[in-house]
């Protein structure tokens, strides 16, 4: 990550020493850090946006933001329709990369790695946590596909909510067959940390064996030039 129109970043910076012991603890940190900012302050209002770059069938790269909406030791996670471009590109490549960035914090996480489709248990108990009006659009937008107007979509929102009516039960709404989510089982966790003169911290925990984010002997830290 450079500095924004080459102004200077001021942000304290990571030192190995200030380092968590795993990627999951120094990840959860900086997560819990940016929502309780936000919370607080108008500089971080999305704390939770993650851009997800997939490759296409071309061998082309596509990127885009989706919300972390599951974050364990597992890999970070993100719903969409599986037959929406992420979707299908992951099918055929499982290959991805994601970023949060929080520019007001001078910090940002990358991750590396394969993403595997979630299991329909956990998709039906996040769908259903949803507010319903979000578990209605689910059903009115074909992600991805060509449409023709807006009148159509919004056309389409009102007869799914006529079918599914809010009665304030979380399974007033059923989970369409076509949405899902995916987990990404992560390669290498990079942690940015902005200095002044583009003397920027970047140190990366690069996976040596089998284990989750939270198992220290699964990785190793190295640091990289910014």
């Amino acid at each position: 990550m450079s500095d924004v129109l080459g102004r200077q970043s001021h942000g304290e910076g990571l030192t190995e020493s200030e380092l968590a012991a795993t990627a999951w603890e120094q990840a959860r940190g900086w997560v819990d850090d940016a929502v309780y900012r936000s919370a607080q302050r108008e500089d971080v209002p999305e704390p939770l946006a993650m851009s997800l770059a997939t490759i296409g069938s071309a061998g082309r790269p596509d990127v885009r933001t989706v919300l972390l909406r599951f974050f364990d030791p597992s890999g970070p996670g993100f719903v969409t329709g599986l037959h929406s471009a992420k979707g299908e590109q992951i099918a055929g490549n499982p290959a991805v990369a994601a970023a949060i960035v929080w520019p007001a914090m001078y910090r940002a996480i990358r991750f590396r790695g394969l993403a595997s489709q979630l299991g329909r248990g956990e998709v039906e108990r996040y769908f259903r946590e949803r507010p319903w009006g979000s578990r209605i659009g689910a059903w009115a937008s074909a992600q991805s596909q060509v449409i023709q107007g807006r009148s159509g979509l919004e056309e389409a929102y009102q007869r799914y909510a006529a079918r599914w009516p809010d009665h304030g039960d979380p399974a007033d709404v059923p989970v369409p067959d076509a949405w899902g989510g995916f987990r990404i089982t992560c390669d290498e966790v990079e942690f940015w940390a902005g200095r002044t003169n583009r003397l920027h911290d970047r140190l990366v925990f690069v996976r040596v064996g089998h284990g989750g984010l939270d198992q220290a002997n699964a990785w190793r830290v190295e640091r990289r030039a910014p």
